[in-house]
């Protein structure tokens, strides 16, 4: 079992409570590789995740943002085949894969194309939060009403 003590980091940071919450989360999630995908930055601000979907159609495949988790889920119909496989390397299993956004991330669209699923996903910060220059010795003064 693993844990890790992050009392020391609250004493001088702020937030850390959602990074220890964050970091919780991760150590329970089982560690499954299938599907295999990557996850690219295209340009600032702006990614992609590619999951190798071979043998899914779109209609198997199931994509969800609920607050910050982004669900990826594959569903094979059931089929009642009587094929036999000498050797089965293609995984025709059902899957569900998470992932966690930061804050600000939003999913842009989703595409199959050749088996892949491409999913795009833009960082977009309102004005309000992005960092803004402070000019020392300019004052705003509040004229009062007589």
């Amino acid at each position: 079992m693993r844990t890790f003590d992050l009392t020391p980091l609250y004493k001088s940071a702020i937030g850390f409570d959602r990074f220890a919450q964050v970091m919780d989360d991760a150590m329970r999630n089982e560690q499954n590789s299938f599907p295999p995908y990557n996850i690219e930055l295209v340009k600032e601000d702006h990614y992609r995740i590619t999951m190798a979907v071979a043998g899914f159609a779109q209609s198997e495949l199931d994509i969800e943002v609920e607050g910050d988790t982004l669900r990826v889920e594959g569903r094979k119909a059931k089929r009642e085949d009587s094929r036999k496989f000498l050797h089965q390397g293609i995984a025709e299993r059902n899957f569900k894969r998470r992932f966690r956004l930061a804050e600000h991330v939003k999913v842009l669209s989703a595409d199959v194309e050749h088996g892949m699923l491409n999913i795009e996903l833009i960082r977009e910060v309102p004005e309000a939060m992005k960092p803004r220059k402070i000019t020392i010795g300019d004052r705003v003064l509040e004229a009062k009403a007589s």
